[in-house]
């Protein structure tokens, strides 16, 4: 239990400590989302957090009101407006304690947004979109998001989603 507190507790630390400064003016090649789009993730509550193996890396997932309220309430598929955010982070070991690791760089951050009115990749009705850091600045994924649309068919039955809600209690 009480990893479970430390972790949520680190997570919203990071996610808080993000930098609120305007989001860069970028696209996706393919689909034309702006990063701009999800301006303001940084106050968007969590849902739950990943550990990507084959990246090393630590994800946490952020979900807008309307899509946390239909998570919260297990409503599937999540409704119109509903935007899902990961962050992905590399770790280090945790100066203060050694058993543990921590978020160290930001890598990536990468969004969903339902929009069926313009986005249907056989039926999933999501747009995608994943912007990676370079230095000081992020770049849009370079080869567009056909990736992020054949990653996610493979959890059609979940809403082309990942992610279950992690309740905190």
């Amino acid at each position: 239990m009480l990893q479970r507190i430390l972790a949520f507790s680190t997570a919203f630390l990071f996610v808080s400590s993000l930098s609120a400064a305007p989001l860069p003016d970028i696209k996706m090649p393919d689909n034309g989302l702006p990063f701009q789009l999800i301006d303001g993730y940084q106050d968007y509550k969590i849902v739950a957090t990943h550990w990507r193996i084959d990246k090393h890396e630590l994800r946490y997932v952020l979900a807008n009101p309307i899509a946390y309220k239909a998570l919260q309430n297990k409503q599937k598929p999540l409704p119109e407006g509903s935007k899902m955010v990961k962050i992905g982070w590399s770790v280090k070991p945790m100066t203060a304690y050694s058993d543990a690791l921590e978020a160290d760089k930001l890598q990536r951050i990468e969004f969903m947004v339902k929009d069926s009115n313009r986005f249907d990749q056989k039926g999933d009705h999501w747009g995608y979109a994943r912007f990676v850091k370079k230095g000081d600045s992020y770049a849009p994924y370079a080869n567009g998001s056909a990736e992020c649309v054949a990653c996610h068919a493979s959890v059609a039955p979940n809403d082309y989603l990942f992610t279950t809600f992690q309740p905190t209690f």
